[in-house]
C-alpha cells in the first residue's frame, strides 16, 4: 500500500511530525492520492496572506470537504468560483510513502486515512503545478465528487453550451 501526504514544501526527504488540529505531532496520510489534493491549498491563509493579513501563528488547515457513503471525498464549493479561487495556480508536493508507523491512540474516523506519530521516510515526490487542474481532473476521472454552488453549476452549463 502507497500513503500520500500533500504539502507546498519543497525536497522533503523525511515527513516529521507537526502540530495537528489533535493539538498532538502528527503527519495525515490516505491511500487515496486524489483525497490529499485539498491539502495543497488552504482557503482561508490563502486569502488573508493574498490580502496582506499580518498573522504570527500556526494556520491550520482546513477544507471544505466531506465523504459520502462510499467513502468517496465530496469537496463542497460554497460560493461561485471558490475552488477556482482557492487552488488555480497553486503550485505544491505529494509525498508518497511505502510504510507507515500507524498512530493507534487516535481514532479520526475519516476513510482511507491515516496518522503517524513517527518520523517518515519519502520514497517518491510528485510535483503539482497547478491544483485546481489536478482536483478538476480527479473529478473527471470520477475519483473524487465537487458539489459546486447552484450559480456555479448554471455558468458550467452555459458554458458547455457554446
Amino acid at each position: 500500500m502507497t500513503f500520500f501526504h500533500a504539502s507546498q514544501t519543497k525536497n522533503i526527504k523525511i515527513l516529521k511530525p507537526n502540530i495537528s488540529n489533535h493539538n498532538i505531532p502528527l503527519i495525515y496520510f490516505s491511500d487515496k492520492r486524489e483525497n490529499v489534493l485539498v491539502y495543497l491549498s488552504n482557503a482561508i491563509e490563502k486569502f488573508c496572506k493574498e490580502k496582506h493579513f499580518k498573522f504570527e501563528g500556526f494556520w491550520h488547515k482546513w477544507g471544505p470537504y466531506g465523504f459520502d457513503k462510499d467513502g468517496r471525498l465530496c469537496l463542497e464549493e460554497y460560493y461561485p468560483n471558490a475552488l477556482k479561487e482557492t487552488y488555480s495556480g497553486v503550485k505544491g508536493y505529494i509525498y508518497s510513502c511505502d510504510s507507515i508507523s500507524t498512530y493507534k491512540e487516535l481514532n479520526i474516523q475519516i476513510p482511507n486515512a491515516y496518522i503517524s506519530d513517527r518520523p517518515t521516510k519519502v520514497e517518491h515526490c510528485e510535483y503539482v503545478s497547478d491544483a485546481y487542474y489536478e482536483i478538476i481532473k480527479a473529478e473527471q476521472e470520477g475519483l473524487i465528487t465537487i458539489c459546486r454552488t447552484e450559480s456555479t453549476q448554471k455558468i458550467l452549463l452555459l458554458n458547455c453550451d457554446l
